[in-house]
């Protein structure tokens, strides 16, 4: 019996049932008996509701409910915010007053007795509104751009940091860029749609609902009712995709519930690909300005960075736009800057990698330039700025492999064979540039519990309240508990996503391994110990017999004397006791060694392009991302999760842009045809590898998240591909086939 089985790359526990059919989404909970409901948007962007003609869809077949703010119930709303909400502002209060804030509000919901019905029924209903002109585009807006309330109470954003003196600095600087970035916003838009079924059974509700954060769900939903949490149970056991968009507890959760309560019968509400684009956030489009000085032979001397980015009027979502150039080179002179502007949208949320993949993407395209104007190689300029410690916080860093990670991906991917001249290289007729990037990512760690239980027949069971969105959760948390228990992987079962399990903080942010995986490994030395401790105390009992003598704990693992592998004997154990032994363990980081240490993930992405001269068409042909992100759990999962941030990478480089309607604020593509993601044809030869990084400080499995910072350095290594292409410098996202033939 083997139980080393971190580190290995064994295949996924969930697999089979995915692609056979047997893992069940939100939309897979039928429940006996239940109706439909479908929501009714807001076609204005901004202002009043003036009439509903409810009376009139009411009487079509099917209907059972039209709901509005004219016979909505009046809720609760009552205080809360989780880690993952706004600080500021107040979440939408959904059918509760005839304002209309942003184009695709819900302003009704039609409930029936079939699917077909209530679409027929929701696209009859009739609303009329005064409406007025919104305001949507924040470009001619930075005059009135708002330092984020939250920033000023501490967190993870900063609106204003620095050390020195930027701008003395930049002015006396021997060479100097000094440009401006746009970055477009973009929505999620995974595999599985948003979709809730909602259950009422007398005041205790069910929903069977996507989520990454199902504790939050269910107080988030318990406050708005105004319902004890426990009489709010919330389960997802997967979610196909998500990418941020499911943190946050959206609108059509609320409304589920309130037509089920409403009809007096489950309800099911399913979003369409275009509701997506109204109520469920997306990444905000960011403005930014770079500013760096240096001396002739490549030492920063200033570093100015400036930013800014979009909100709603009624909350201020805020990420961590400026946060890396404080401490991604050695500098002395920095300043950085952080505001919002307030549009008349629905709230932005976090979209992988964010803040980050924004930030990172302007300060790479113009340290990428500063080599250019330098006549350096960009990875020589990056190697001469590199810090002994982080210099923003004053501390040193846990682990930092940076320059590993741009020594073995130039290796990997050829980067001396690179032409170093802009437009050099050629295939034929096309035009190839390579470009290059950092990475970097927190390597953030919150509070989780969980519950681990071991069983008479020698097994073990696992719970906590986690989510899995595809990164293969069900298979790295096993990894994680079979080899704490010293059992083979096949004895363990993981089972996650209800609320009723141990609470997990939520799937995102690349902390669910740091996190929860030290609580399962806490949870499994607890109840290590706990069988133990009946063991000694029972060996003499007639119970126990003669077959679990000399049971002891020896080197935090339960054995039986002779043993050469830890963990055996459990079933006699827990027969001994008179059933299961469980124990339910937290675990988070300590607040001491958090102090000490700045602590981050880092990585080196290598991009090459083919550009064709003639038509402006851009694909890239491979990338290469190597990474330094301390202990690797499982490396064919860990190589998945970044190949699909790699992905996600091409996508906001070259593709994705929601375009709003200035006039109404409505989104114009909001559907696949026109907003577009890479698929196959797109994607070309991607690999991730990983360097040994030991960092016995971040946690107590040593890991750092993985999800985030695969998609941080792909936009601007492909950004700086183009330019050595083509010599045509893009500061915009998407790049399009305009910007090459202007």
């Amino acid at each position: 019996m083997t139980t080393n089985v971190i580190g290995q790359p064994l295949p996924r526990i969930d697999g089979r049932a995915k692609v056979t059919g047997g893992a069940r989404y939100a939309a897979d909970f039928n429940q006996k008996g239940q109706a439909y409901a479908v929501i009714v948007s807001a076609t204005a962007g901004l202002g009043r509701i003036t009439e509903i003609g409810a009376d009139a869809v009411s009487a079509m077949p099917g209907v059972i409910a039209v709901i509005s703010h004219l016979n909505a119930p009046r809720l609760a709303y009552g205080e809360h915010k989780g880690v993952i909400d706004p600080a500021i502002g107040e979440r939408l209060h959904v059918l509760q007053d005839d304002q209309v804030r942003f184009w695709g509000q819900p302003v009704a919901i039609v409930v029936a007795d079939t699917l077909d019905h209530a679409e027929r029924a929701a696209a009859a209903l009739h609303v009329a509104y005064i409406a007025e002109r919104p305001v949507v585009d924040p470009t001619g807006l930075l005059a009135s751009a708002v330092v984020p309330e939250a920033t000023k109470r501490g967190g993870r954003a900063d609106a204003d940091a620095g050390r020195g003196d930027a701008d003395a600095a930049l002015a006396s600087a021997e060479v100097k860029i000094d440009e401006n970035y746009d970055i477009a916003r973009e929505n999620h838009n995974p595999m599985e749609p948003h979709a809730t079924i909602a259950a009422w059974d007398g005041d205790r509700l069910t929903l069977w609902s996507k989520s990454q954060y199902v504790v939050n769900e269910q107080a988030e939903i318990a406050a708005i009712f105004g319902l004890p949490v426990e009489n709010v149970q919330v389960i997802c056991p997967f979610v196909g995709g998500a990418f941020g968009t499911s943190l946050r507890t959206w609108s059509h959760v609320t409304l589920a519930a309130i037509a089920a309560r409403q009809a007096g019968r489950p309800v099911k509400l399913v979003l369409t690909r275009k509701q997506m684009f109204y109520t469920t956030g997306h990444r905000p489009r960011t403005l930014q300005r770079i500013a760096l000085g240096a001396t002739k032979d490549g030492k920063l001397t200033s570093l100015i960075h400036e930013g800014y980015g979009e909100t709603s009027r009624y909350e201020e979502f805020i990420e961590a736009l400026t946060s890396v150039s404080g401490f991604l080179y050695s500098c002395p002179n920095v300043r950085t800057r952080y505001r919002l502007v307030k549009l008349d949208t629905g709230t932005p949320t976090y979209m992988r990698g964010p803040g980050e993949a924004s930030g990172v993407f302007a300060l790479e395209c113009a340290v990428d330039e500063l080599s250019y104007k330098l006549g350096l190689d960009p990875i020589e300029l990056r190697r001469l700025n590199e810090p002994e410690i982080d210099e923003a916080a004053d501390k040193p860093f846990s682990s930092r492999s940076l320059l590993k990670c741009y020594d073995a991906g130039a290796e990997r991917f050829g980067w001396s064979k690179r032409d170093p001249k802009p437009r050099s290289m050629r295939d034929g007729r096309l035009l190839i540039g390579m470009g290059v990037a950092s990475a970097s990512y927190p390597a953030f760690h919150a509070p989780s519990s969980a519950l681990a239980r071991l069983l008479p027949d020698g097994t073990a069971e696992i719970e906590v309240a986690a989510s899995d969105m595809g990164p293969g959760t069900y298979t790295s948390m096993t990894q994680v508990a079979a080899e704490t228990l010293g059992l083979p992987i096949e004895s363990v079962r993981f089972s996650l996503g209800r609320s009723d399990f141990p609470p997990a903080p939520s799937h995102g942010g690349s902390w669910t391994m740091a996190s929860v995986g030290s609580a399962i490994r806490a949870a499994c030395i607890a109840v290590q110990e706990e069988a133990a401790r009946r063991a000694i105390a029972d060996q003499r009992s007639p119970v126990f017999g003669a077959s679990a003598d000399g049971v002891i704990w020896e080197e935090g693992r339960l054995r039986r004397r002779g043993d050469t592998a830890p963990g055996q004997g459990y079933g006699d154990i827990a027969a001994s006791a008179g059933g299961s032994i469980e124990a339910n363990a937290s675990a988070s980081r300590d607040p001491d060694i958090a102090d000490r240490y700045s602590m981050h993930a880092f990585g080196a992405v290598f991009a090459e392009v083919a550009v064709d001269p003639d038509v402006g068409t851009i694909r890239v042909r491979r990338a290469l991302g190597t990474y330094g992100a301390g202990r690797i759990v499982n490396p064919r999962l860990a190589a998945s999760q970044c190949t699909g941030g790699m992905v996600g990478g091409i996508g906001m480089a070259l593709m994705e842009r929601t375009v709003l309607d200035q006039r109404d604020g409505r989104p114009v593509n909001a559907h696949m045809a026109d907003y577009l993601v890479p698929v196959n044809l797109d994607i070309a030869n991607i690999e991730a590898h990983f360097v040994d990084e030991v960092d016995p400080h971040v946690n107590a499995l040593g890991v750092k998240g993985l999800g985030e910072i695969a998609l941080v350095g792909m936009a601007p290594a492909i950004a700086n591909a183009v330019f050595h292409a083509t010599g045509k410098r893009v500061r915009t996202l998407p790049i399009r086939i305009e910007d090459m033939l202007a």
